[in-house]
């Protein structure tokens, strides 16, 4: 850590972005960040959390009886009794609190007392405060509740919490990601993001920062930042994925003029040569058949519902992969024929046997049927099918079925594409996210999904499947948080100067000039 970064992850979720930034590496230095603390909130999350930071501790070999957990499928072991150094450093890594709690915001003030002794200046804080709030989905769901005032909805006030952090650290930088809908969202009259943006440049009278928009390097150097500047598609970055996201990053001042060309407004990461499609990190995945709810879950129960799948086969020729639920056997190929070899090194586990959370999930009987519909004739068209493709006597009894206002309610993710955005939804129904092999006739798992958001085969997922689902769906690609972190550890280090952009700035004028310091009580 003498020439290293400590990494503070607020809103950390499973630890996406701790992840990619964990995993960074420039020409001269192979670990330039080490985390030094990830919050969370929500307990299931947490433990996964608390998991993956106990195996950080062992650095690339992970020890052999996490191997036989997953392998062997056993019951997990006492990582405590088995690693007690180990185990503790997670514990004091990783911790469970509620951001805006009076009682939790002191445990973490002292907390942050402790990193900013310790570390000084070398301090990089990363995180994405809850989104539910400002996505576009949340804010219709709001409109119908009765007497809903987005201004009284705390969560519109989270980010103040990050903001307090970086009053309390200032750190050498900060990493900030949301959801694309903030643009819009509004508290009364006033648009939220710009008054992010201006308390993000000016956490406290006394810090500023340099806002940067990361963007692929072969775009042409805007003069002026828009607002819109900072969406990042992750689908230019390797990531299977059309996942649109803000992203905000920030140098200190004083750090920025050492290590920043003038005007630099940007972070520039490399575009892949091709677009991830779906097909790369599932195709090669074990089969597995869907379940059934809503009546006994037998293999003759599902051939009788899947009869034209399946044709007139015997369950004992319908082989190993649809026989059960659960863990999947070992497969010989994970991933499609045509995978990126980066992004298959990235994802893969010599080590790892089996395909851990991936269990299929049941659904009722007609759902089977649209699921199977569905993705023929995205097979056959080379797009998911709208409400009016459906034949009549699959039409779901929803009285807005024929409105147009959720004609894509059942969507394919097509193998030649990358995925829509893998969202926290997907914890609650299958409907998004069907897949795309007719046989199968589902939805997808959480290791599907966890692929398509490039988690590493051997992360796991804590809690129940409904919770497990939530932490993917929620979480930051780590795929792209390493790209982040490689790009802005070179930056920090100054390993090289970048060429010059165009004058930098944030084209906004309606942010408020006004200035309210943040800082812990």
């Amino acid at each position: 850590m003498k020439t290293g970064f400590a990494v503070v992850d607020l809103f950390a979720g499973p630890g996406g972005l701790a992840e990619g930034f964990s995993s960074a590496a420039t020409k001269t230095q192979e670990a330039p960040f080490k985390v030094a603390l990830s919050v969370e909130c929500d307990p299931a999350a947490h433990a996964t959390l608390t998991l993956r930071s106990f195996l950080r501790q062992f650095g690339k070999s992970l020890p052999r009886e996490y191997y036989a957990f997953l392998n062997e499928n056993t019951p997990e072991p006492d990582w405590k009794s088995l690693y007690p150094e180990q185990w503790a450093a997670a514990e004091r890594e990783s911790l469970q609190l509620r951001l805006g709690s009076a009682k939790d915001n002191k445990h973490l003030k002292n907390r942050l007392a402790e990193i900013s002794a310790e570390h000084s200046d070398k301090i990089v804080v990363i995180g994405g405060p809850p989104c539910q709030a400002y996505s576009l989905v949340g804010r219709v769901r709001n409109a119908s509740k009765s007497g809903y005032t987005a201004s009284k909805d705390e969560r519109y006030k989270l980010y103040k919490e990050y903001v307090r952090v970086l009053t309390a650290l200032r750190p050498a930088a900060f990493v900030m990601e949301n959801v694309k809908g903030l643009l819009s969202a509004k508290l009364g009259k006033q648009k939220v993001f710009p008054r992010i943006l201006a308390d993000l440049k000016n956490p406290a009278a006394d810090c500023e920062y340099v806002l940067l928009a990361v963007r692929p390097a072969s775009e042409k150097a805007r003069a002026k930042l828009d607002p819109k500047d900072f969406i990042v598609r992750s689908e230019s970055f390797g990531v299977p994925q059309m996942r649109h996201r803000l992203i905000v990053v920030g140098v200190r001042k004083d750090i920025a003029g050492k290590v920043l060309a003038d005007g630099q407004n940007t972070l520039s990461l490399a575009a892949w040569p091709r677009r991830s499609t779906v097909g790369d990190v599932i195709d090669g995945m074990p089969k597995l058949r869907s379940g059934l709810s809503k009546e006994p879950d037998t293999l003759a129960s599902w051939i009788d519902a899947t009869n034209d799948i399946v044709g007139q086969q015997n369950p004992s020729d319908l082989g190993e992969a649809y026989m059960a639920l659960g863990r999947s056997a070992v497969t010989p190929n994970g991933y499609g024929k045509d995978c990126p070899p980066a992004l298959q090194k990235w994802l893969s586990d010599p080590q790892l046997l089996v395909v851990t959370n991936h269990e299929t999930r049941s659904h009722i009987r007609s759902d089977l049927l649209r699921y199977k519909f569905a993705a023929r004739f995205a097979r056959a068209e080379g797009r998911s099918p709208k409400a009016a493709d459906f034949p009549q006597h699959l039409a779901p009894a929803h009285a807005n079925w024929a409105s147009g206002n959720f004609s894509d309610r059942f969507r394919v993710q097509l193998e030649g594409e990358p995925s829509t955005t893998i969202t926290s939804h997907i914890a609650k129904d299958g409907h998004y996210f069907i897949h795309p092999d007719p046989e199968q006739c589902r939805s997808l798992t959480v290791r599907e999904a966890a692929r398509l958001q490039t988690f590493p085969d051997n992360y796991y997922f804590k809690g129940n499947r409904t919770q497990q689902y939530s932490q993917v769906g929620n979480a930051v690609p780590p795929l792209l948080a390493k790209q982040i972190g490689d790009a802005l550890a070179k930056l920090l280090l100054n390993e090289s100067r970048v060429l010059p952009t165009a004058a930098a700035g944030i084209g906004n004028d309606s942010a408020s000039n006004e200035h309210e310091e943040i800082a812990y009580a």
